[in-house]
């Protein structure tokens, strides 16, 4: 008995693929990667590094469409979750960073970065939230606002 089914062709894998990579969002957590790990203080990069774990995990969810085969867990809740603490952590050390960064060029780059991530991460915990609003009188919440859905 196979648990999970993908009914995706590959050519929709590679086409949902492509435009989670050309967003912006997706490359920014990359380049804080690296302005972070070219600090003098390296630990800020695993923020980043664990954020986009987070991400990869959501792409690959959403986009092999196990969202609609895991049905005891509302994943709309949880991206909201994800996206609020990604945007309060990226917010606060990258607030921390910029503030006492003087001398240190990647670490101040990162941070700045990290805020507009963080910003970008806000916004998204607010669209969740709208969507979250507009079905309460709704059975389920649904998932279909994922950009990189087709």
């Amino acid at each position: 008995m196979q648990f999970f089914h993908c009914s995706l062709s590959t050519k929709k894998i590679h086409d949902r693929l492509y435009k989670y990579t050309s967003t912006f969002s997706g490359t920014l957590l990359f380049i804080i990667i690296i302005c972070f790990a070219a600090s003098a203080y390296g630990g800020y990069s695993a923020l980043a590094i664990c954020e986009m774990i987070f991400a990869i995990i959501f792409f690959v969810i959403f986009m092999m469409d196990f969202d609609k085969q895991i049905q005891f867990i509302n994943w709309t809740w949880t991206d909201l979750f994800r996206a609020g603490i990604g945007a309060v952590l990226y917010i606060a050390t990258s607030l921390f960073c910029v503030i006492g960064g003087s001398g240190d060029g990647a670490r101040i780059a990162g941070g700045v970065f990290g805020l507009i991530a963080g910003i970008l991460f806000g916004y998204d915990a607010y669209t969740v939230f709208q969507d979250i609003k507009n079905t309460r009188g709704r059975a389920a919440a649904s998932t279909d606002r994922i950009s990189f859905k087709q």
